[in-house]
């Protein structure tokens, strides 16, 4: 069977049995990924393998990827941007297609008008070190007409997945057992090897490359035996640098079939007090509706909320009942909430930041500019 007769779609059984676990269930470094992927299916390997290829193909998958935990190798933070109406699709091409250490890309409005609803341009960024996410911001700025933005730094996370389709069916309030893990975001690092290792190991798969196995190929790209490859990878495993290893969809657009995964792409905020940013962040992290959560500082021009997190869904009243169920959790586990917001995702588009110092040195000078010039302040 050739890869153009295959099911592309989502909703097609065996695909979602396999995107149910390729999505966000194979966590670490792996010898053999799609043998893990087919072993948690439960289905053949052959099968997992021309399924992705196929769903690669069609655009329903848009990248297959080893993951970095990135907060470990760049400082970086979600920063809101306040654009001119007239320059904000501008700026937003801008930043996707100019900048590679700007990451998700997303317009964001909300349902009246609150504190920050005039920062409509929302990013992440990643800056590696000895780089500076100020004077990045502030050539961004120059770049794109921004006329201010607010950086928003992670200084702990508490859930950091995707599995769009595994998360459909989700009942509002289901959640684990036990509360939120809770992760640093200290920057480890890395020697010269790591970096080859790592550079080898990120980047996203071609349609060739999804086969058993994987890594031969990487290793040799990165002068190293396969053997030595893995024992560095893992190395770094262990290290917390290495995420997960994925299949990310295309979840906010129409795939070629009409349907689309997602549709609505929420960024609640909470305001709780001082003090309780862990307790809450495990709270809010614990409910399986949540992609992402984090304990972020909005500062006084986001009403000094303290936790956000990232939910999608497909329809809008069942993002907010999911809310609505985390905002009744928190308060029955003696959490208060002084202040919540929602803001909605409109047009986005998401690639991997880049992190490599060296890519960033080599991007500032084609930007006409000197690199020691971008440099963090002793």
């Amino acid at each position: 069977m050739t890869t153009a007769s295959l099911p592309t779609s989502v909703e097609d059984p065996t695909n979602a049995a396999i995107l149910s676990v390729s999505e966000d269930r194979v966590q670490g470094f792996q010898r053999y990924p799609f043998h893990e992927i087919a072993a948690q299916s439960g289905v053949d390997l052959a099968t997992v393998l021309a399924r992705i290829r196929a769903m690669l193909e069609a655009g329903a998958i848009r990248r297959v990827r080893q993951t970095l935990l990135s907060t470990s190798l760049a400082p970086g933070a979600l920063v809101a941007w306040k654009v001119p109406g007239e320059r904000l699709d501008a700026a937003f091409d801008w930043m996707f297609g100019e900048d590679p250490f700007t990451g998700h890309v997303v317009i964001r409005s909300t349902d009246r008008d609150t504190p920050g609803s005039d920062y409509r341009l929302w990013t992440t960024l990643k800056v590696p070190r000895p780089y500076d996410l100020d004077a990045h911001c502030q050539l961004l700025m120059e770049r794109t007409g921004a006329s201010a933005y607010k950086l928003l730094p992670a200084r702990r996370l508490f859930a950091l997945g995707v599995g769009h389709v595994r998360r459909r069916d989700i009942e509002p309030g289901a959640k684990t057992d036990e509360p939120g893990r809770v992760l640093d975001t200290e920057v480890v690092d890395l020697s010269e090897r790591d970096w080859r290792v790592l550079t080898a190991l990120k980047r996203e798969l071609a349609i060739d490359e999804v086969r058993p196995d994987v890594w031969e190929q990487r290793a040799a790209e990165a002068g190293e035996t396969f053997e030595d490859f893995c024992a560095v990878a893992e190395d770094l495993q262990r290290r917390d640098v290495v995420g997960r290893f994925s299949t990310f969809l295309e979840h906010a657009k129409r795939h070629a079939d009409g349907t689309r995964v997602t549709r609505y792409n929420a960024l609640f905020h909470w305001r709780v007090p001082a003090g309780e940013e862990i307790r809450a962040g495990q709270e809010v992290g614990r409910h399986h509706c949540m992609t992402h959560a984090y304990w972020r500082e909005g500062g006084p021009e986001f009403a000094d909320v303290n936790i956000m997190g990232v939910s999608h869904g497909t329809d809008k009243q069942r993002v907010l009942d999911h809310k609505a169920a985390i905002d009744a959790h928190l308060a029955s586990v003696g959490i208060p909430v002084d202040y919540t917001n929602v803001f909605w995702g409109g047009r986005s588009e998401i690639k991997p930041s880049e992190v490599s110092p060296f890519v960033y040195r080599d991007w500032a000078r084609a930007q006409g500019l000197d690199p020691q010039a971008l440099t963090a302040p002793c």
